[in-house]
């Protein structure tokens, strides 16, 4: 066994470790499945998972603990670092030349959805977006194919945390509509929003899924309601999309076999 180095802090590994051993598989556990996955004592396994408690990366019911969508925070500066962005700008250059319209991907950050690469090509909102900028998951494409991905405590944390406003006549703004349509979107494997954001936008997008399986970006095309017709958003649109976000998983699997 490699022997860690004098700048190693044991207690950061520790509560890595702790957060790490959660999973599709081990959404929640208890103190002492925590202790065994990580090899800690049950009373160190305690002080880091109640420390994540109170920083909000956790809760707790007593016997069991589970992971709140606030950990998506510690992924936040590496997908949005270059490496993200790097990788799926040339997938959205070639997407947006062949579909004629704007490109994005974004990341689930909190209550939005957080742009980190984008390849505009015409101006359809009355709002700018540019890389950082910010919308409601909810009421976005790119947004409910994130929150689609999420398990059922991680999914009822964000609903509690949030206010189902209305944006446009056309916004889902009740959380049975809201749970109907994302289960819409898990089944389908892409989401459709259609002028909930901005009265005229229409927008579809895909998930970006890690080598677990996990969706970790999400990828969209942005066109104008008058633009196409439905059939052809289906039929043209989103195979289009669909092969993007495919070949962006490619490439992230690629790279991660190779570190």
């Amino acid at each position: 066994m490699t022997e860690p180095s004098p700048d190693h802090v044991q207690s950061l590994g520790r509560g890595l470790a702790v957060i790490r051993s959660f999973d599709a598989e081990h959404p929640r556990r208890t103190l002492s499945e925590v202790a065994q996955a990580t090899d800690l004592t049950r009373a160190t396994a305690r002080r880091f998972l109640l420390t994540l408690v109170e920083l909000g990366y956790m809760r707790t019911d007593g016997a069991r603990f589970w992971l709140t969508p606030r950990v998506l925070e510690l992924g936040y500066s590496f997908l949005s670092s270059l490496s993200l962005p790097d990788l799926a700008g040339p997938h959205l250059e070639a997407l947006a030349e062949k579909v004629r319209e704007s490109t994005s991907v974004s990341i689930l950050d909190g209550a939005d959805i957080v742009y980190v690469a984008r390849v505009p090509v015409s101006r359809i909102m009355t709002v700018s977006i540019n890389i950082g900028t910010r919308f409601p998951a909810f009421a976005t494409s790119m947004g409910r194919v994130l929150l689609a991905d999420l398990d059922a405590a991680a999914l009822s944390e964000y609903l509690a945390s949030i206010e189902l406003t209305s944006l446009t006549d056309a916004t889902i703004t009740t959380e049975r509509q809201l749970r109907s349509e994302l289960a819409r979107v898990r089944a389908d494997g892409f989401c459709l929003v259609d002028q909930e954001l901005e009265e005229g936008l229409r927008s579809m997008a895909a998930p970006i899924r890690d080598q677990h399986g996990t969706a970790v970006a999400a990828v969209n095309i942005s066109t104008h309601a008058a633009r196409y017709p439905l059939r052809e958003v289906h039929d043209r649109l989103i195979p289009a999309l669909l092969e993007t976000s495919a070949a962006i998983e490619h490439d992230l699997s690629r790279i991660r076999s190779n570190t």
